[in-house]
């Protein structure tokens, strides 16, 4: 049986345009409101949800998200509250991934962790820090528990590699679309649109490209190549930029509007 997230790949290829998909850490910015911001990116229109475990030492993200993550750990933020964040998402009928590191699913408990993520209406699990050949756990867990593994690909991935990675991937691949951290940026690295063709070489499976849209007509350009766009410090920027969290709320919800009509190619 395929994932609401599978699902939604099939739609909006045939709707012949991107998906949009919106991250924020669970816990920020408190546990609470954090569930508002769900509830934003819905009302702004994006299509898929990731929420993001916060970690102590996020390797793969930028200062925005790295204060983010500080201040949901901060709040107390646990694996409780990141399951809570996705029943929210998938409750409200999007579908909806969990970002970790690796460290916090060994720590929970790899085929618990992924049970878990089912239970609570998640499609799958982005995991930026291990390498397909450490995966075989996961892989059997999430296999068992019927959710998509997704890993990230960047620049510098080796066709051969590639060819490796996304062969173990389900839902989408990560094509991240610079050598870095995460951030929101004046422009979307030229790399991205040479990653994904080579992925379509080696892969069918749907191609979301990550790390540096912020804007509407970034969106638009991302969506003339990819399947996917994710945006996340835009959105965690907007939040903590804001004087309060209702206006963070309504910043999110209009942010989200603007990118939707960006992968809509509008």
């Amino acid at each position: 049986m395929s994932t609401p997230l599978e699902d939604l790949f099939v739609r909006t290829r045939g709707e012949k345009r991107a998906a949009l998909i919106a991250y924020v850490p669970a816990g920020f910015p408190t546990i609470k409101d954090c569930h508002r911001i769900i509830q934003a990116f819905v009302d702004g229109g994006v299509d898929a949800i990731e929420i993001g475990f916060p970690y102590s030492d996020p390797v793969m993200d930028g200062p925005t998200i790295q204060a983010a993550a500080v201040t949901a750990l901060d709040n107390g933020t646990g694996a409780s509250d990141v399951m809570d964040a996705l029943k929210v998402a998938s409750d409200a009928g999007v579908p909806s991934v969990v970002m970790t590191y690796w460290n916090p699913i060994e720590k929970f408990g790899v085929t618990k962790f992924a049970a878990e993520i089912a239970s609570h209406g998640g499609s799958g699990v982005i995991h930026p820090d291990i390498t397909i050949e450490e995966s075989t756990e996961w892989l059997n867990a999430a296999d068992a528990s019927s959710i998509n593994p997704i890993y990230v690909v960047a620049p510098s991935t080796s066709d051969e590699r590639l060819a490796k990675v996304t062969s173990k991937c389900a839902g989408f691949i990560y094509a991240a679309s610079i050598m870095g951290v995460t951030g929101a940026r004046t422009s979307v690295s030229s790399g991205a649109r040479d990653l994904v063709d080579r992925i379509r070489k080696v892969s069918d499976l749907p191609i979301a490209v990550g790390l540096g849209v912020s804007t509407r007509e970034q969106a638009k350009g991302v969506a003339e190549y990819a399947d996917g766009v994710i945006v996340g410090s835009a959105f965690v920027k907007a939040i903590l930029d804001a004087p309060t969290i209702d206006e963070g709320v309504s910043a999110v919800t209009s942010l989200a509007r603007e990118l939707a009509l960006g992968v809509r190619g509008k």
